[in-house]
Protein backbone atom coordinates (compact mmCIF):
# COMPACT_ATOMS: atom_id res chain seq x y z
CA UNK A 1 0.00 0.00 0.00
CA UNK A 2 1.36 3.32 -1.23
CA UNK A 3 1.60 5.76 1.27
CA UNK A 4 -0.53 9.21 1.70
CA UNK A 5 -0.66 12.31 2.82
CA UNK A 6 -4.26 13.67 3.95
CA UNK A 7 -5.89 17.14 3.97
CA UNK A 8 -9.14 19.09 3.66
CA UNK A 9 -9.16 20.95 0.47
CA UNK A 10 -12.23 22.66 -0.26
CA UNK A 11 -14.38 21.08 2.60
CA UNK A 12 -13.50 17.57 0.90
CA UNK A 13 -10.74 14.73 1.96
CA UNK A 14 -8.18 14.60 -0.36
CA UNK A 15 -5.48 11.92 -0.45
CA UNK A 16 -1.85 13.28 -2.09
CA UNK A 17 1.25 11.41 -2.83
CA UNK A 18 3.53 10.76 0.60
CA UNK A 19 7.04 9.66 -0.45
CA UNK A 20 9.45 11.21 -1.87
CA UNK A 21 9.19 8.89 -5.57
CA UNK A 22 5.57 9.32 -5.31
CA UNK A 23 5.00 13.38 -4.87
CA UNK A 24 7.55 13.75 -8.04
CA UNK A 25 5.65 11.05 -10.00
CA UNK A 26 2.77 13.26 -10.59
CA UNK A 27 4.85 16.87 -11.15
CA UNK A 28 4.94 17.83 -15.19
CA UNK A 29 8.62 17.50 -16.20
CA UNK A 30 9.45 21.56 -15.47
CA UNK A 31 7.93 20.61 -12.22
CA UNK A 32 10.32 17.34 -11.45
CA UNK A 33 13.33 19.33 -12.53
CA UNK A 34 12.73 21.92 -9.62
CA UNK A 35 11.92 19.52 -7.29
CA UNK A 36 15.43 17.93 -8.31
CA UNK A 37 17.51 20.25 -7.61
CA UNK A 38 15.29 21.36 -4.26
CA UNK A 39 14.72 18.27 -2.37
CA UNK A 40 18.50 17.13 -1.73
CA UNK A 41 18.97 20.44 -0.34
CA UNK A 42 15.90 21.04 1.96
CA UNK A 43 17.27 20.65 5.63
CA UNK A 44 15.94 17.57 7.50
CA UNK A 45 13.70 19.63 9.95
CA UNK A 46 11.97 21.39 6.56
CA UNK A 47 11.48 18.11 4.87
CA UNK A 48 7.76 17.23 5.59
CA UNK A 49 6.79 20.60 5.37
CA UNK A 50 8.76 21.24 1.94
CA UNK A 51 7.12 17.87 0.58
CA UNK A 52 3.50 18.77 1.72
CA UNK A 53 3.72 21.81 -0.19
CA UNK A 54 4.88 19.99 -3.47
CA UNK A 55 2.40 17.27 -2.91
CA UNK A 56 -0.38 20.03 -2.84
CA UNK A 57 0.84 22.30 -5.62
CA UNK A 58 -2.02 21.55 -8.14
CA UNK A 59 -4.77 21.11 -5.97
CA UNK A 60 -5.72 24.92 -5.15
CA UNK A 61 -4.99 24.53 -1.67
CA UNK A 62 -2.26 27.91 -2.36
CA UNK A 63 -5.39 29.79 -3.40
CA UNK A 64 -7.77 28.88 -0.82
CA UNK A 65 -5.13 29.67 1.85
CA UNK A 66 -4.58 33.22 -0.32
CA UNK A 67 -8.42 33.80 0.36
CA UNK A 68 -8.29 32.96 3.97
CA UNK A 69 -5.23 34.96 4.65
CA UNK A 70 -7.02 38.10 2.71
CA UNK A 71 -10.20 37.49 5.05
CA UNK A 72 -8.30 38.08 7.83
CA UNK A 73 -6.46 40.99 6.86
CA UNK A 74 -9.91 42.17 6.42
CA UNK A 75 -10.68 41.80 10.00
CA UNK A 76 -13.41 39.00 9.16
CA UNK A 77 -14.67 36.56 11.58
CA UNK A 78 -13.56 33.25 10.25
CA UNK A 79 -14.28 31.07 13.34
CA UNK A 80 -10.97 30.90 14.24
CA UNK A 81 -11.55 30.03 18.51
CA UNK A 82 -8.81 31.72 20.87
CA UNK A 83 -6.63 29.26 22.82
CA UNK A 84 -7.17 28.88 26.47
CA UNK A 85 -4.31 30.68 28.54
CA UNK A 86 -4.78 28.83 31.06
CA UNK A 87 -3.50 25.47 29.38
CA UNK A 88 -0.96 23.16 31.34
CA UNK A 89 2.38 24.13 30.03
CA UNK A 90 4.51 21.41 28.17
CA UNK A 91 7.83 20.32 29.79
Amino acid sequence: MEATLKTVIGGELVELPGTIAGIRAVLDEDQARAFDREIPHVPAAELPARLARWAMGGTGADREDQELFERLERGEDIGAVPAEDDRPEVA
